[in-house]
């Protein structure tokens, strides 16, 4: 039996700054495989691990197109959208999509991370 999801894994030209994007978002801390500089991790915050891997030849992922599909996405729980949102962009994040102001029972917004990859602060 499994017993804990360990990290949830994004694939990403640049794993320091990637990393270090999600490090300052979630009040974390990178830490760095002093033996693999292409896996790196943000740990020290409440919830799963995140890892950024290194792939050669990486394409960030359209939103919300198919030719290249997200793939996965990430979810964070906020209690201010407008604050965190104004946070998520001054760390290099870009709104890909103000869902709350187009769906009036959406409590979401989506945004890229620096590498391209969509996620969401969903107001809870």
């Amino acid at each position: 039996m499994i017993r804990k999801l360990q990290a949830v894994a994004l694939d990403c030209a640049d794993p320091v700054r990637l990393a270090e994007f999600y490090a300052h978002l979630l009040g974390g801390r990178v830490v760095v495989d002093p033996d693999d500089s292409d896996w790196v991790e943000v740990q020290g915050f409440e919830g799963t691990p995140l890892a950024c891997q290194r792939v050669d030849g990486y394409r960030a992922p359209e939103w919300p197109g198919q030719e290249r599909p997200q793939q996965v996405h990430l979810d964070f729980d906020v209690d201010d959208l407008d604050a965190e949102e104004e946070r998520a962009i001054a760390l290099g994040a870009t709104v890909l999509e103000r869902t709350d102001q187009l769906r009036p029972e959406a409590n979401w917004r989506v945004y890229a991370d620096p590498a391209g990859h969509p996620f969401c602060l969903c107001a809870h």
